[in-house]
């Protein structure tokens, strides 16, 4: 999964980019089956030394048992945006994945994917780069709006985007699950080759004992794991 040479190095390259891209996500598809293998991935920072690890997690989507871990680190690719984060942290991601032996079946992104403004979020970029079935959960709505879901876990309410001038449709991009009673909803987008009630299924599936996922908490904790040992080593 190599990164190509032509990666954006500015806003207006980056914004050109997504215009391209977007219009080859494929928001549809099936849910993992039993068995498959499941990666969730994400990234930790060293801005002092402009560093980015990432950490790629595969785990059995049945059992959540981890499977393989894998670990990369490089250059900051790209300047803090807002709506770019995906330039910052793609090649990194894509260094990680690529260092697992297995490919997986479906990747997690800590993150949006049609949840954005120009519906090609990290997730999203991240599936149509590789082909990967993708998807995001996030931690907060990002710009858009949901109503609370019930309060029991499993209960969803659709997260809209509200175009704020005149003649312009809601659009759902997304939905706001809870994944425990009474504790606070996670923010799911499709990302690539998967449908929404299919990536709310699987988050549900994911989040057994969390908030998070599984997927997530791993990986948050193993790219952390990753910086903490990088910078001891350079100490």
């Amino acid at each position: 999964m190599p990164i190509p040479a032509d990666w954006p190095t500015t806003e207006a390259e980056a914004l050109a980019e997504q215009e391209r891209l977007r219009a080859l996500v494929e928001p549809y598809g099936p849910g993992p089956a039993d068995g498959d293998l499941v990666a969730g991935v994400d990234v930790a920072y060293d801005d002092e030394r402009d560093l980015v690890v990432a950490a790629a997690v595969l785990l059995d989507h049945s059992t959540l048992e981890v499977v393989e871990e894998a670990t990369a680190v490089g250059r900051i690719a790209f300047p803090y945006i807002p709506g770019l984060l995906a330039f910052r942290e793609l090649p990194a991601v894509l260094d990680a994945l690529a260092a697992l032996t297995r490919t997986p079946d479906l990747v997690v992104c800590d993150g949006y994917g049609l949840a954005h403004p120009r519906r090609l979020g990290l997730a999203s970029h991240l599936g149509v780069l590789t082909g990967l079935r993708t998807y995001g959960v996030a931690k907060t709505p990002f710009t858009f709006t949901s109503s609370a879901p019930g309060p029991e876990r499993g209960a969803w309410a659709p997260l809209m985007d509200v175009p704020a001038g005149e003649g312009q449709a809601e659009e759902v991009v997304g939905r706001a699950v809870r994944t425990r009673n009474g504790v606070k909803p996670v923010f799911v987008s499709v990302g690539h080759r998967i449908g929404l009630d299919e990536a709310t299924a699987s988050t549900l599936h994911l989040a057994r004992d969390y908030r998070q996922p599984e997927t997530t908490r791993r990986a948050d904790s193993l790219c952390r794991r990753a910086l903490t040992d990088l910078q001891r080593a350079s100490a």
